[in-house]
């Protein structure tokens, strides 16, 4: 049995990296937005930004660049709704339920698919910031838990893009729904400091999600300790994770009965 579904989602998943690779647009739709708030926020507000210890050009793409990330995951999850969306409506996936496909695979396809691209767009926008000054003190074990922190990142928005794809209605709304997420990095401590906040805004800032991710992608490129926040984090994006995923089965699994 899982030999089936291995074989079944390594398949699918093919499919899907075929339809990228057909239109990598996607890709460098998904890596412009990020690019471009990053060149804005270093180059034109970066030197007005006080994050403590001067906002040169050279820090301030330091400190701006796990947000920045976290924006393109945010980004990118929207093609995965669309996609699924897609397949939904076009009738495809019930022909897959017509053949000896294990189930869960057509979803898992759509979310290694997702994974796979964001990565591709990550790095992208990684390379863009080192052109710019970013500039890491990271060992390689922090370059991998830095990876392993954005995989479990965009895994767990994934499947928040699944849920939209199986319940949206139209092609808008199946990639509307990743708006709030791309803002959400502005209610954080990724662009500025949480202290220079008002009371209500600092409160949310520093009890929501994105900071404990930043705060704790911010050490690790930096070679520092993480400390507490990392386990926030990690605590945040499983329980995210396991929410979206619980929803998303239940919810394709009442869409091909």
């Amino acid at each position: 049995m899982t030999t089936h579904f291995v074989d079944d989602t390594v398949t699918l998943t093919g499919r899907s990296l075929t339809h990228v690779l057909r239109s990598p647009d996607t890709i460098i739709t998904t890596a412009v937005m990020p690019v471009a708030l990053l060149l804005l926020f270093v180059f034109v507000l970066g030197g007005a930004v006080d994050i403590g210890g001067g906002a040169g050009q050279g820090s301030y793409v330091d400190y701006l660049l796990p947000g920045i990330l976290l924006i393109t995951i945010a980004s990118g999850i929207s093609y995965t709704a669309y996609r699924l969306f897609l397949d939904v409506q076009g009738g495809i996936v019930e022909r897959f339920e017509s053949m000896p496909i294990a189930r869960s695979s057509v979803l898992w396809a759509h979310v290694l698919t997702s994974v796979a691209a964001n990565l591709i767009s990550l790095a992208v926008v990684v390379g863009v910031a080192v052109l710019i000054g970013f500039r890491s003190s990271a060992s390689v074990l922090d370059w991998l838990a830095v990876t392993g922190i954005l995989v479990l990142f965009t895994l767990a928005l994934t499947w928040l893009a699944v849920i939209a794809g199986l319940t949206a209605k139209t092609v808008d709304g199946a990639s509307a729904f990743s708006y709030p997420l791309i803002f959400l990095p502005f209610l954080s401590s990724a662009f500025v400091p949480t202290g220079s906040m008002p009371g209500p805004v600092r409160w949310f800032a520093e009890n929501q999600p994105v900071t404990a991710i930043v705060d704790s992608l911010r050490a690790l490129f930096a070679g520092q300790p993480v400390g507490g926040q990392l386990w926030v984090a990690l605590a945040w994006c499983v329980g995210i994770l396991l929410v979206t995923w619980a929803a998303a089965v239940v919810l394709f699994r009442r869409r091909v009965r």
